[in-house]
C-alpha cells in the first residue's frame, strides 16, 4: 500500500531493477529552489534541450529536480522514492520560465494523478508559474493476474500483456 501524508503520496521506484542499480551516487537532478535557479540552469541547455520537456522528479523533501529529458526518473531522484515524477517543458513569458507542460509520464514510478498536488508545491515553491493541472495526464494500474504495469489509454482498462479487467483504482505500489 502507497504511504500517503500530508505532503502526498509516496512513490517508490517499481521499473527495471537494472536501472535502480545503475543509479551513482551523487548523480541526481539538479535542484530548483527558485525562479532564479531554474533560469540559470535552462540558460547553460542546449536550444535542442530547451525545445523538449525535461526529465523531473519531486522529492520527499517537495523540492523539484530537473534533468535532460533522456535520463531516468530513478537516476534523477538518486534511487528515492519520490512524490511526483514525469516530464516538463518550459517557455520564457515576460522574461521568466514558466512551464508549458507537464505530465505525470514516469514508467520507473507511475505516479498516482493526486501527484500533481506535489508537483504543484515544489513550482509554487520555487515561484515559477505553472498550468492548473497537469496537461497530460497519464492513468497506470498493474494487472492483477500477470502483475504486468499498464497505461491506461481512452478510459479502456484492459491489461494489454494479457487482456484481464485492470482495476478502477490505482495499484501500482501494490
Amino acid at each position: 500500500m502507497a504511504v500517503v501524508s500530508a505532503a502526498g503520496r509516496r512513490h517508490a521506484y517499481v521499473g527495471p531493477t537494472e536501472l535502480l542499480a545503475a543509479v551513482r551516487p551523487g548523480a541526481e537532478g539538479r535542484v530548483v529552489r527558485s525562479a532564479g535557479e531554474l533560469n540559470a540552469w535552462l540558460t547553460g541547455q542546449e536550444t535542442a534541450e530547451l525545445a523538449e520537456p525535461f526529465t523531473y522528479v519531486v522529492g520527499l523533501d517537495g523540492l523539484l529536480r530537473l534533468a535532460p529529458r533522456r535520463s531516468e526518473h530513478v537516476a534523477c531522484a538518486g534511487g528515492a522514492d519520490v512524490l511526483g515524477a514525469g516530464e516538463m517543458g518550459f517557455e520564457q513569458a515576460t522574461g521568466f520560465w514558466v512551464v508549458r507542460e507537464v505530465s505525470n509520464l514516469s514508467t520507473g514510478y507511475c505516479p498516482h494523478l493526486d501527484s500533481w498536488q506535489a508537483v504543484a508545491r515544489a513550482l509554487d515553491l520555487a515561484g515559477i508559474g505553472r498550468p492548473a493541472g497537469f496537461t497530460h495526464a497519464v492513468v497506470f494500474r498493474r494487472c492483477t493476474p500477470c502483475r504486468e504495469i499498464n497505461i491506461v489509454r481512452e478510459g479502456d482498462f484492459v491489461c494489454v500483456f494479457c487482456g484481464s479487467g485492470l482495476p478502477a483504482e490505482w495499484n501500482v505500489a501494490a
